[in-house]
């Protein structure tokens, strides 16, 4: 097997899942960053549990978040829906996220996945996009919004909405990628 520049070979990637995730913006990147030879480990409340997406699609955790040792990853996805609302107020999802954040690994979030490096207090003068539902938010939390498709500044990616998943998918390859150890 070749690699391609957006490969995720021997990258380890921590995904944030809950009830009420939005289906799409977990699922697709997560296949994706399977599909370019990532390992993807899903973290929740509790692990092995079943947590049902916005539209009713379960997603197993694999690892509780009390036990998620951030040193052992490369990035981090934070899928949308209602799903960060509940997590942002988790101290420990805001430390893993503030390890990402200080360490210069991939931080990425969608739609309203923005929440949770909000509350992280990780944005300020970041270059971000999410939902329009969250812009304020956004703003208020010292982030430079841009309404576009996908923004990558640095480490951070972000994008709007589940249209927006192959921008994204690709912002978060190319981070890795610029990321990867040689």
């Amino acid at each position: 097997m070749t690699t391609s520049p957006r490969s995720a070979a021997g990258q380890k990637i921590l995904f944030f899942t809950g009830d009420i995730y939005e289906d799409l913006e977990l699922w697709y990147p997560k296949l994706r960053l399977i599909e370019a030879g990532a390992e993807v480990v899903i973290a929740a409340d509790e692990a092995k549990q079943l947590y049902a997406g916005k539209h009713s699609y379960p997603c197993k955790s694999d690892v509780a978040i009390a036990s998620v040792d951030p040193t052992q990853f490369d990035g981090l996805v934070v899928p949308g829906g209602f799903m960060p609302d509940k997590l942002r107020r988790d101290p420990q999802v805001l430390a893993i996220v503030r390890h990402f954040a200080e360490t210069g690994k991939l931080v990425a979030a969608i739609c309203h996945g923005g929440w949770i490096p909000i509350s992280a207090g990780v944005y300020r003068g970041v270059r971000v996009t999410g939902s329009l539902g969250i812009k304020d938010d956004l703003v208020n939390a010292g982030a430079i919004w841009e309404d576009a498709a996908v923004v990558v500044d640095r480490h951070f990616v972000s994008s709007r909405k589940p249209d927006d998943l192959p921008d994204f998918c690709r912002g978060c390859l190319d981070v890795l990628a610029s990321q990867k150890k040689v």
